[in-house]
């Protein structure tokens, strides 16, 4: 196996439209039968909706030790964006491999599934591991079925590498992250009467100015050790979208919006999600004293845990002396690395390709990146074989 061959695997990953809303059986059914046309085993884990599946395959000694190379199959949607080519077929152009998924992360994946073949003709002393996951773009949640698999199964990794796109550079952290979904049931009257009605959207508000009102005092504190390295250094509350109401005279029924909480390294996200929880519970019993029919409700999407700076851990040593950076990174965005250290596995994240690009239309991965990716898995190769 080699960098051509990486590239044959990224075709034909792009070439499956795995938008986290649709199944991702099809690839997963390539992938298995990719990696058992060369002799490897994969374990597949089905999710609970029955329409995807994660899996988890292994070469080398069983022995602890190893490396885990991490990726996701999902992608984000391409609806309403202007591609000026087919989203679901890598084009190459100017140094540029552009396609759904090249960059986030199915660049990183096509090079791991590359990897583990390769190191099936190294003389391994240590196991090279594929963990490859789905539903991670709506909140890394499936995952945690995919660790506790592994975990149970595998000896314990030494090393952890989930491949988003860092430039190849070592991320040793990130925010935690929690999502919720929130619905405020109203009264409706006339506006006129707006003291014997319940406006769903404008208790929102007072949700959402609760949140604001966080942001300052957060923004206004000096950040802590763990934070200061972060853009902004600082958990934030944000509401994206919010939608409710019947007419411009009716008091609103109801009012729905999301909330999201980015939670820096050392501030427990559970602690945030409860504070709002609390919040709400007071605003909604205050709403329910003016009509027993008021309330608010509210659904938890995802957790994400902080991934946070190791004392020199095993995965940042191996991922510093294979790329040559020593450089301190740290990102705002999450991804499925706190699930593995949750659980006490040494992670970073490193991967090919520049977060820019994610989730944007006419997504690319350079060629540049590309390469430098595959002489990374050549450096992990040569580690798991001293």
């Amino acid at each position: 196996m080699d960098l051509a061959t990486a590239r044959r695997v990224l075709d034909a990953l792009v070439a499956f439209p795995t938008v986290s809303r649709d199944s991702n059986l099809p690839l997963i059914d390539w992938v298995e039968a990719f990696l058992g046309g060369h002799g490897i085993a994969t374990v597949r884990i089905p999710a609970p909706c029955g329409t995807k599946a994660q899996l988890y395959a292994t070469t080398g000694p069983e022995v602890a030790g190893g490396t885990v190379l991490s990726g996701h199959s999902d992608v984000v949607p391409v609806d309403g964006q202007p591609w000026t080519t087919d989203p679901w077929r890598v084009v190459e152009r100017d140094g540029r491999l552009y396609g759904r998924g090249t960059c986030d992360m199915k660049g990183f994946v096509a090079l791991a599934i590359a990897a583990l073949v390769a190191a099936r003709q190294a003389p391994l002393k240590r196991p090279l591991a594929l963990a490859l996951s789905c539903d991670e773009e709506v909140g890394c949640m499936a995952v945690i079925d995919l660790v506790r698999a592994m975990t149970g199964a595998l000896p314990r990794p030494a090393a952890v590498i989930v491949g988003e796109p860092t430039s190849m550079r070592v991320v040793t952290g990130h925010k935690g992250g929690a999502g919720l979904a929130v619905h405020l049931r109203g009264h409706e009257v006339h506006s006129s009467l707006l003291h014997q009605g319940v406006s769903a959207i404008m208790e929102g508000a007072r949700l959402i100015d609760w949140a604001n009102a966080r942001n300052a005092e957060n923004a206004a504190r000096p950040p802590g050790p763990l934070a200061a390295a972060f853009v902004p250094p600082w958990t934030t509350l944000h509401v994206g979208r919010i939608e409710g109401g019947t007419a411009h005279n009716i008091t609103a029924r109801d009012c729905r919006f999301f909330i999201e909480v980015r939670a820096v390294p050392g501030e427990a996200v559970e602690e945030w999600v409860a504070r709002f929880e609390a919040e709400a519970a007071t605003l909604s019993a205050k709403m329910a004293a003016v009509h027993i029919d008021a309330r608010i409700t509210i659904e938890r999407a995802f957790a994400v845990p902080a991934l946070v700076p190791e004392d020199r851990g095993a995965a940042e040593t191996l991922a510093r002396r294979i790329t040559g950076d020593n450089g301190t990174h740290v990102v705002s965005y999450g991804t499925e690395a706190g699930q593995f250290q949750a659980v006490g596995h040494s992670t970073v994240v490193c991967g090919p390709g520049d977060i820019a690009q994610a989730h944007q239309p006419d997504e690319f991965l350079t060629v540049a990146e590309f390469e430098a990716g595959w002489r990374f898995m050549e450096g992990v190769i040569a580690d798991l074989a001293r």
